[in-house]
């Protein structure tokens, strides 16, 4: 079922990406196989796809449990195998994550937990790193970048606060190399550590996504369509 909807949502985000967006890839190395945790931040509503379309393949991504309350798109993420994070209950998403790496697949986090604001990033939760930790999964980071002015907000039924999505706008991703990191998961200066290095990694992965869209900006035609994806 999961390889079924990857499959049917693959071509959907194709489009979108086509028709919607600029969109600019840059991967540093290739993905590694096995078990793997893909962070990056998280700008737009949209990021979990972008970053799953990445992996050409099923993937688990952690996500708000407001989403799953939206109409059709909530059994939709269901039936993907998608996890929802519950306020004051993150020890349950916690385990399936775990569950979902120990048995080779890939999750996806976005370690702020929330959407990113303005230029910036929110403090991040451990979980990535205690998942690193404690399975042994490499961490990938990925670094998304856009025109904050170009984004649109919506608000969708089911949800508390506006989505925010990019239409029409430059989209850039950098994917780093993978991070791997070995330690105690109940080490709280150890977890620390390694959150603070996965969240700085995902920064500058960020940064030169930023420097690849001034650079575009520099060169735009102003016809729509998309950069070519560079590695």
């Amino acid at each position: 079922m999961k390889t079924l909807l990857y499959m049917l949502m693959w071509p959907i985000l194709h489009i979108y990406t086509v028709l919607y967006l600029k969109l600019s890839v840059l991967r540093h190395a290739p993905l590694p196989s096995g078990p793997r945790i893909l962070v990056a931040n998280h700008p737009t509503t949209a990021d979990p796809f972008f970053v799953a379309w990445l992996v050409e393949g099923p993937s688990a991504i952690l996500i708000t449990e407001a989403a799953f309350k939206v109409p059709l798109f909530g059994r939709y993420l269901r039936w993907a195998g998608h996890i929802p994070v519950t306020v004051g209950q993150g020890r349950a998403a916690f385990m399936q994550a775990r569950a979902v790496l120990e048995a080779g697949g890939t999750v996806i986090i976005f370690p702020e937990g929330n959407l990113s604001p303005r230029e910036a990033f929110c403090p991040a939760h451990s979980g990535a790193a205690r998942l690193a930790l404690l399975t042994g999964a490499p961490v990938i980071p990925i670094g998304i970048h856009l025109l904050w002015e170009k984004l649109r907000e919506v608000n969708l039924v089911g949800e508390d606060a506006p989505s925010r999505w990019p239409l029409h706008t430059p989209y850039a991703m950098t994917m780093g190399a993978a991070l791997y990191f070995s330690g105690d998961a109940e080490d709280r200066v150890c977890v620390a550590a390694v959150t603070q290095t996965i969240m700085r990694h995902i920064a500058q992965m960020a940064q030169q996504s930023a420097a690849r869209l001034r650079l575009a900006q520099l060169t735009w035609t102003g016809v729509l369509g998309n950069l070519p994806e560079v590695g």
